[in-house]
């Protein structure tokens, strides 16, 4: 059967998982659409912040992982030269890039193109929240060098741009202007969910409140809020910060909050999670607590719901109205005082109250995914941009 060859360049990609939201974007979308798309990705030889490369992964050469075939790098291979070479050595229908800012394997890429270096194709990019208020404002200055540069030099000529809401879709054309006329919303793919959630251990009477953090270590996830947020806490409270840390330097100064929690606040560091038990680390807690600074679809947080536990989310995510729904709080990160208030509520939960919660949380989570369109807009996202199969049946 015909399949339009897609054409990935990411950062990271499996067996890697440290790299979060963007990597589970990419693998569900490949699990839900390899039978459509023929899905070939380029990326790191190694996950985030890791000196060596996998172990037992041949580098230099496609390797079917899954139903795609990856190509991983070493990092001499990841120069303009290098890389154009790869991507003008594979057929392909459609170019697509995740990642504004990864100078890597999107900037590279698109001065590939603009400088005839690859075939020109169809390009779709995918910034993964990188436009939301929050994340530009972090290293603000390099960012806007980086938006000016890529306007006024024609890298974005002709490339489409995928959203994951309304909101990043509005986020992109803030930021981008007239570079950004074609933006198409089709949401990240989720991963299925079971039939039930993971077991549950119930938390005993007066012991403390077990509270999860779950995510990369660095200023977007808005780790040093949540301690800060914990200061004030008035239960006990055992907290579990699970992650690899992306930003050494803030990991101490969140180190150094947390040296100074008061003494009914534990804090857990915990390190990264393979994927493969982070149900049952999210089931293993009472509430999961992620004040981040944005995001445009939150991997983490459908992976809690589906665990079956509530979520305290800052309302900078797509995530919203959870307080109506039963199932947590999306609060403003102007008070902090309600994110506290949220945590002494739920310590406050008899036990009867507290499983009647988690019922409901992960009803919730299965019923977001049984009515869910996304996979059908990101069919669509792709299909729209090769213009039909014949079109792109001619470019092979």
């Amino acid at each position: 059967m015909y399949r339009p060859v897609i054409l990935a360049p990411l950062d990271h990609y499996l067996p890697g998982f440290k790299a979060g939201g963007a990597l589970r974007s990419i693998t569900n979308l490949v699990d839900r659409l390899s039978d459509e798309f023929d899905f070939r990705i380029i990326c790191a030889d190694r996950d985030l912040g890791d000196a060596a490369p996998y172990p037992d992964i041949a580098g230099r050469r496609w390797v079917h992982v899954g139903p795609a075939q990856v190509y991983y790098t070493a990092p001499q291979e990841r120069t303009l030269v290098s890389l154009s070479r790869i991507l003008r050595e594979v057929p392909h229908h459609l170019l697509y890039l995740n990642s504004f800012f990864s100078p890597r394997f999107t900037i590279l890429p698109l001065l590939a193109r603009r400088l005839g270096l690859i075939p020109r194709r169809p390009t779709i990019l995918a910034p993964r929240g990188e436009f939301s208020p929050g994340a530009l404002a972090l290293k603000r200055r390099k960012k806007q060098i980086h938006l000016t540069a890529s306007k006024t030099t024609g890298l974005l000529t002709a490339v489409a741009w995928q959203a994951s809401t309304e909101q990043e879709s509005a986020d992109i054309r803030s930021a981008l202007g007239p570079c950004a006329a074609d933006v198409r919303v089709a949401a990240d793919l989720s991963s299925p969910l079971g039939p039930r959630p993971p077991p549950h251990g119930p938390r005993a009477p007066g012991a403390p409140l077990r509270v999860l953090f779950l995510g990369r270590i660095s200023p977007m996830k808005n780790l040093d809020y949540a301690l800060r947020v914990l200061a004030s806490v008035r239960v006990p409270v055992v907290f579990s910060v699970v992650g690899p840390p992306e930003d050494a330097a803030y990991r101490a100064d969140c180190e150094r909050l947390a040296a100074r929690l008061p003494a009914h606040v534990a804090v857990d560091w915990r390190g990264p999670v393979d994927p493969s038990h982070v149900a049952r680390v999210m089931a293993a807690h009472d509430l999961f607590f992620l004040p981040t600074r944005g995001e445009n679809f939150g991997h983490v947080v459908a992976e809690a719901l589906g665990a079956g536990t509530p979520v305290l989310l800052s309302d900078t995510t797509p995530w919203r109205g959870l307080a109506a729904a039963g199932v947590g709080d999306d609060l403003p990160l102007a008070d902090p005082s309600a994110f506290a208030a949220a945590i002494e509520r739920a310590a406050a939960a008899t036990p009867g109250e507290a499983a009647a919660r988690r019922t409901r949380v992960f009803a919730h989570a299965r019923e977001r995914q049984r009515t869910s369109a996304d996979v059908e807009a990101n069919r669509m996202l792709f299909t729209a941009a090769l213009g039909g199969r014949q079109a792109a049946a001619a470019l092979t």
